[in-house]
């Protein structure tokens, strides 16, 4: 296993749907900009309510990517 140096940055993810679709939907905005993406770790999930039901899922996501060298 090769030795590397991460960079951590925090980013939100939404989804009216779940909180699986919520990170993933981060993760794939993330990835038109931040290169060399290799892990992440959900730090917090939030909900919007309406009317008694879930009305949107929000996830706090900490994404790990390695510098160039």
């Amino acid at each position: 296993m090769e030795e590397h140096v991460y960079k951590k940055i925090e980013i939100v993810g939404s989804s009216k749907n779940s909180i699986e679709e919520a990170v993933q939907n981060a993760l794939t905005r993330a990835a038109k900009t931040v290169q060399q993406m290799r892990w992440f770790e959900v730090t917090e999930t939030r909900g919007a309510v309406e009317n008694g039901k879930v009305a949107m899922w929000q996830v706090t996501l900490n994404i790990g990517f390695t510098l160039k060298e």
